[in-house]
C-alpha cells in the first residue's frame, strides 16, 4: 500500500514522463526554435516597414503608428487567452491550427489594400505569434527531465534569434521585392513548418500508443487522465 507522498510522487512522474516514449533528437529541437523564431519575427517585420506601409496605403503617420501598437496588443491577447489553452487542450492540434492560422493572417496583411485590413490582420499576427509559447512548453514536455534545460534552452535561442533578424530580413526583402514580399516569404514559411510539425506531431502519437509491455516486473498500471492506455515510469513508462 502506497502512501499519499509515494502516490503523489508516480503520478507526477509519470505525466514529467509524457513524452519520453518519443525522443527528442538534435533535430526535432533545431525545427522547434527554427519554428519559434519564424512565428516570433512576424512581431517585429513592421518596424522597418511602416514608412513604406503608409505611403502605400495612404496611411496617417498617427494610423501608421498603430500597426507596431495593434501587433503587441495581439500578442499581450493571445497570452492571456490563447497560451492557457495548452494546459487543457491537445498541444499538437493547438501549435498545428494555429500556424495555419497565422499563414491566413500573413496573407491578409500581405493582400491588404485597405488601412483597415492592414490593421485587423497585424493584429491577428500578433495574436497568434503566441504560437512560440506553446511551442516552448511543448519541448520541455517532451524532452526528458535530465536533458530539459538545454532542449528549453535551445529552442528559446531560436526566439532570440528570431527577433534579431526580423527587422533586417524584412528591410531586406522590401528593398528587394517591395513590403508584402516580406509577408508573403513569412506566409510560405509558416505554412511549410506547419506540415512539418504536423508530421513531427504524428510521430509523437504514433510513439505513445504502441502496447504496453506485459513484463511481471511492471508496477501495476492505472488509467490515466490525458488518454494514454497506463501510467508508469522506467521500462513500465507512459504508453
Amino acid at each position: 500500500m502506497l502512501d499519499n507522498g509515494e502516490a503523489v510522487t508516480r503520478r507526477t512522474e509519470a505525466r514529467s514522463g509524457e513524452g519520453s516514449a518519443f525522443v527528442l533528437s538534435r533535430g526535432v529541437v533545431m525545427l522547434f526554435a527554427v519554428a519559434c523564431g519564424a512565428a516570433v519575427a512576424n512581431v517585429y517585420f513592421s518596424q522597418p516597414l511602416l514608412v513604406t506601409m503608409g505611403h502605400d496605403l495612404a496611411m496617417s503617420p498617427a494610423l501608421v503608428g498603430s500597426v507596431v501598437t495593434l501587433t503587441h496588443v495581439g500578442y499581450g491577447l493571445g497570452l492571456f487567452f490563447l497560451v492557457p489553452l495548452g494546459d487543457v487542450a491537445d498541444r499538437r492540434r493547438l501549435i498545428v491550427a494555429q500556424l495555419l492560422l497565422l499563414v491566413v493572417a500573413l496573407a491578409v496583411v500581405a493582400a491588404a489594400h485597405t488601412a483597415a485590413i492592414l490593421l485587423a490582420g497585424m493584429a491577428a499576427i500578433g495574436l497568434l505569434a503566441v504560437v512560440t509559447q506553446t511551442l516552448v512548453a511543448f519541448a520541455a514536455s517532451l524532452a526528458p527531465p535530465a536533458g530539459r534545460g538545454r532542449v528549453v534552452g535551445l529552442v528559446t535561442s531560436g526566439v532570440v534569434i528570431g527577433i534579431l533578424l526580423a527587422r533586417t530580413a524584412s528591410g531586406l526583402m522590401a528593398d528587394l521585392a517591395g513590403w508584402r514580399s516580406a509577408y508573403l516569404a513569412s506566409a510560405s514559411l509558416t505554412a511549410l513548418l506547419a506540415l512539418v510539425m504536423y508530421e513531427c506531431c504524428r510521430a509523437t502519437v504514433t510513439l505513445r500508443r504502441q502496447p504496453c509491455a506485459t513484463d511481471s516486473s511492471c508496477a501495476p498500471r492505472s488509467p490515466c487522465s490525458h488518454g494514454n492506455d497506463c501510467c508508469g515510469s522506467g521500462p513500465c513508462s507512459v504508453c
